[in-house]
């Protein structure tokens, strides 16, 4: 008697479910993805399906300005964008976005220092409430 089972197809021979963290985002991303498939068609994929499941922040469109790392300790840093998905041997990934260097003018080393004084500000508030006790008292 034959089996029910389908036997697969090629074209499903090679998908794999991945896994892709997103920095800043409250839960992972999950993918159906193909071994073949580069780096940067994954990450485009994933920024389309964030977008769609209306996420926040808002990350935009553009997958020039993400990297895709694997998750696993053993690895030697981020996948190059042209690079199999599948050479990776992982499945969970880590997506950011890259880290930009502006050049540092005046107008630039006032808002830093601006934004170093009011970091200040903050950790002393915190400083000051966590000395702070609060006291309930019941009747």
């Amino acid at each position: 008697m034959m089996s029910k089972i389908s036997k697969k197809k090629k074209s499903d021979k090679n998908r794999v479910l991945i896994t892709v963290n997103v920095i800043g985002s409250p839960g992972p991303l999950r993918l159906l993805v193909n071994e073949d498939d580069t780096v940067s068609t994954v990450i485009e994929s994933s920024l389309k399906l964030y977008a769609r499941g209306g996420r926040l922040p808002v990350l935009g469109s553009d997958f020039k300005n993400f990297i895709l790392y694997p998750s696993n300790a053993r690895s030697d840093g981020t996948l190059s964008s042209s690079e199999a998905i599948g050479s990776s041997g992982g499945r969970i990934f880590v997506m950011s976005k890259k880290k930009t260097i502006q050049p540092i003018s005046e107008g630039n080393r006032s808002n830093m220092i601006t934004h170093q004084t009011d970091v200040r500000r903050w950790k002393s508030w915190l400083r000051t409430l966590n000395k702070l006790s609060f006291k309930v008292i019941s009747h």
